[in-house]
């Protein structure tokens, strides 16, 4: 059976990435698949049709892409309208959102779609580093970050000894230390201000460290969850969370926030009064901001408010898209890696048995197999199923 990975043009505002770049389809043709580009798929990210062309792809229109794909490739969920038009025995690979709009689901598997949704990888299994998307963006979004916060910032970033005096260095406050946040801290000490990092893991206390930054101890204890992630906070936690949280915040110049527990609403780390008493210039970056909340009270996606007091607030969740030929680079070698996984034999075959497959695969055979979406649909659990693979791909 021949292979066909289709790539869909994002359709969302401020969407400039494309889930599959010509180095990948290049590699995927000389593994004997075709490769199927929807026109202009590429285009915000600095891709032409020519370059996918060259290395092997078709471009076609986006209906011919979803009617003649086994696996069809995205960055993000396409939408209602894309959905209703797969077929059985056809593969989605994204980010699906699966957890915030679980029905979505549904209708695929009663279509008999099979729907890999990125969010749902296991991170901690050695084997899905290569397919982990959500540390690769988050690692391109925390560099841009800190980029954008001094581009925004009135002063300089470094400290600057001149002959007409000495200007201070910027001070920095990273919240939530994982990918995106050590990624903030490292490119921050590179651009020469002085970097604190704040976590409620207190695994994360080497890491910050290790970049030259000053690490702030939690009083929320044991704030570690599963799948490398901090886990949610009870409302305790997170009232004494924000109360120590005050003070940090009115030290520093520029506050980066990147805690996200997917799946749920952001936790409110800066609330609304520590926005309200910042000195005029502070810049907050909010990386978990999206239409559930987050991190800062004020921040709203993809705008960027100043407040009465001149302090800046920037609604950066979706960041890795302003630097999208790289993040689109990180996601393409992230899609490769499953798509290897997935073709066994020239066919498409998904082994629910499989650690990695178990956790990232929504649906698959006609059913939600995944254990955290069926939970979040309030359905039981499954049996172990038989170690027999399902063909995901016609």
């Amino acid at each position: 059976m021949s292979i066909v990975v289709s790539v869909l043009k994002e359709t969302q505002p401020q969407e400039n990435r494309v889930a599959i770049d010509p180095e990948v389809t290049k590699k995927l043709v000389k593994n004997n698949m075709t490769v199927l580009v929807e026109k202009g798929a590429g285009a915000s990210a600095y891709y032409s049709d020519a370059s996918y062309e060259q290395a092997g792809a078709k471009v076609v229109n986006r209906q011919t892409a979803l009617d003649d794909g086994n696996v069809i490739a995205v960055i993000n969920n396409p939408g209602d309208e894309t959905l209703a038009k797969l077929k059985a025995g056809q593969v989605i690979l994204g980010l699906l959102n699966s957890l915030i709009e679980p029905a979505k689901m549904t209708a695929l598997a009663e279509k008999n779609v099979s729907a890999l949704s990125f969010e749902l990888l296991p991170r901690t299994i050695s084997r899905a580093q290569s397919m982990d998307v959500l540390s690769s963006q988050s690692s391109v979004a925390g560099y841009k970050a800190a980029l954008v916060a001094s581009d925004l910032y009135p002063k300089y970033f470094p400290m600057m000894i001149t002959a007409a005096g000495t200007v201070k260095p910027a001070k920095v406050l990273v919240l939530g230390t994982g990918v995106a946040g050590l990624q903030a801290i490292g490119t921050a000490k590179r651009l020469g201000a002085v970097v604190s990092g704040y976590d409620v893991r207190a695994a994360s206390k080497g890491e910050v460290e290790s970049l030259g930054a000053t690490f702030l101890t939690s009083s929320v204890a044991n704030g570690s969850g599963s799948g490398g992630y901090a886990r949610e906070l009870t409302a305790e936690e997170q009232q004494a969370q924000q109360a120590e949280l005050v003070g940090f915040i009115a030290q520093n110049d520029v506050i980066i926030t990147t805690a996200q527990v997917p799946g749920h609403k952001p936790p409110l780390l800066v609330p609304q009064s520590s926005v309200d008493s910042a000195k005029p210039g502070t810049v907050f970056i909010d990386l978990a901001a999206s239409n559930l909340g987050g991190n800062v009270a004020s921040s709203k996606p993809d705008e960027t408010i100043t407040t009465d007091n001149q302090v800046m607030v920037v609604g950066a969740g979706n960041l890795a898209s302003q630097l999208p030929n790289s993040a689109s680079q990180l996601f393409s070698k992230n899609v490769q890696a499953v798509i290897n996984a997935l073709v066994v034999e020239d066919e498409i075959k998904i082994d629910p048995t499989d650690d990695v497959f178990k956790g990232l695969v929504a649906t698959t055979g006609g059913e939600i197999i995944n254990a955290r979406l069926r939970k979040a649909l309030k359905l039981p659990e499954l049996p172990e199923p038989a170690s027999e693979p399902t063909e995901g791909g016609r």
